[in-house]
């Protein structure tokens, strides 16, 4: 089933994008911080060498603290770095300088580690719009992130960036898409799942 044919999803879609563009900047900025610092002090992300991220834009929850706490922290990151298909190929960060424009007004690096290197991570930071209260996450309908989260090994915390209002949302579902065990707001961190050891 494609999206075409769930216009549900499109709906949703539509409704929490909508919402987003009314958030004000100030907000988003605030959010981000607290959702930074919630997530540097996670015993997931403590515990990792390599975390998987990305850059954000617009009114995504803000990624350049967390991104700056990673890097404090000694932690290696990598970003992903959409291809012509629509698939993700991963890239190291080495700060916003060293960063490229890219399609659909995306910031990303400019070496590339191969598809495969998201697998290399301890954990893994995606964007999205929504989780269920289950962990099904919805994104924007490429299916770039559903294919990396796929390439993921069982056991590695994937966790889904999102305002407080887009958690514990019921999220249609397709084969394709793939559950995260967490979600990070500006309130806290939601687990969908057993709690970390």
């Amino acid at each position: 089933m494609s999206d075409r044919q769930l216009p549900a999803k499109t709906a949703l879609r539509d409704q929490l994008l909508a919402a987003r563009r009314r958030r004000p900047l100030l907000e988003v900025g605030e959010a981000a911080r607290a959702t930074a610092e919630h997530l540097l002090h996670a015993p997931e992300v403590r515990r990792a060498a390599t975390v998987a991220a990305y850059v954000s834009t617009g009114a995504e929850p803000g990624t350049s603290s967390l991104l700056a706490g990673l890097t404090a922290a000694g932690k290696r990151v990598v970003l992903p770095r959409l291809l012509p298909d629509g698939d993700l190929d991963w890239g190291t960060w080495r700060g916003e300088t060293a960063l490229a424009p890219a399609r659909m007004g995306l910031l990303e690096p400019v070496d590339s580690l191969g598809v495969d290197a998201v697998a290399t991570a301890d954990v893994v930071l995606v964007p999205g719009l929504a989780v269920s209260a289950d962990g099904m996450r919805l994104g924007r309908g490429g299916g770039s992130y559903d294919r990396a989260l796929a390439r993921v090994p069982a056991g590695t915390w994937t966790c889904v960036l999102l305002h407080e209002e887009e958690v514990g949302i019921e999220v249609p579902a397709e084969p394709h898409d793939r559950r995260v065990r967490a979600a990070a707001t500006a309130a806290g961190i939601t687990r969908f799942g057993p709690a970390p050891a």
